[in-house]
């Protein structure tokens, strides 16, 4: 007969993958996640298994409570962020690629539109929308009633509807185009540039005050294609981030900056440069343990 303790191990286990996510696209940040991942087991590991009815929920309810907590934390933390606040590049396997819904929600533009939800509609959008779970469930885990459930979740429908890339773009759609744009700085050719880039296009840099990096957004092809200039495309690496096509900038074998697009209707209509190197670290570390 298996102990409580290894039950409890077990399932959490089996279920890990699934928290991280939620409280990823929660939160937008990896490191986060594992915080919400550790204080999930703390909590998971004083229950009496014998009372739950079904542990998946169980659990997802604990971390969805957890990263609500979290994620009005980092609300503040937000609000003296030095520069534009991006997602934490998240490394992802070629699998999620495959499932084009799953890649879309944890891209780096849905997350930069999650971002503008109330911490509330995050959370049910993410577990109604993504996870595809019952309103019932998720009134559970935001102590909501089921109807209250259903109205906020309409109202982050609609929301992140009117703001989200226009279009699920492909991961092959989105290498296409990178290549288009890697090839274009390789070659200098500003024309080139400019042809993959939206006319209205955006680039944010994020240094968190450490790295050097733009304080406010760059719109516009031709100042984007400005910066760009400056990129030594030899230093470009290609990898799978959030879920989709993206390019490294390596400096001495350490990762400097992280590049993700967003792209509607074949063009690039924003650019997101991580440069924060806390933000960064978890790549560094599970990029150097795949060589």
């Amino acid at each position: 007969m298996s102990k409580p303790e290894d039950s409890a191990t077990e399932a959490f286990v089996a279920h890990r993958n699934l928290l991280f996510t939620v409280a990823y696209e929660m939160l937008g940040s990896a490191a986060d996640a594992e915080d919400v991942l550790q204080e999930t087991w703390m909590k998971w590991v004083g229950v009496d298994l014998d009372t739950v009815h079904e542990q998946r929920a169980y659990l997802v309810r604990i971390t969805t409570r957890q990263a609500l907590i979290r994620l009005r934390t980092l609300g503040r933390r937000k609000e003296s962020y030095i520069g534009p606040w991006l997602p934490e590049p998240l490394l992802t396997a070629p699998d999620v690629a495959e499932d084009i819904e799953l890649a879309d929600s944890v891209s780096m533009a849905m997350l930069l539109v999650l971002e503008t939800l109330a911490p509330t509609e995050r959370a049910v959008f993410v577990l109604r929308e993504v996870f595809d779970l019952g309103y019932d469930e998720i009134a559970d885990a935001v102590d909501k009633t089921p109807a209250a459930v259903r109205q906020i979740a309409h109202r982050a429908r609609t929301h992140v509807a009117a703001r989200r890339p226009r279009g699920i773009v492909s991961p092959a759609q989105t290498r296409d185009t990178l290549d288009a744009f890697q090839h274009a700085i390789e070659t200098g050719n500003l024309q080139s540039l400019l042809d993959v880039l939206a006319p209205d296009v955006v680039l944010l840099t994020d240094g968190g005050g450490i790295k050097q990096a733009a304080l406010s957004p760059i719109v516009g092809a031709d100042m984007v294609a400005l910066v760009l200039g400056r990129i030594t495309a030899a230093s470009l690496h290609p990898a799978q981030i959030n879920g989709y096509p993206a390019r490294v900038l390596r400096i001495d074998d350490e990762i400097d900056t992280v590049v993700a697009v967003r792209i509607d209707n074949g063009l690039i209509t924003g650019l997101y440069a991580v440069r924060n190197p806390e933000k960064l670290s978890r790549m560094q570390r599970e990029t150097a343990l795949c060589r």
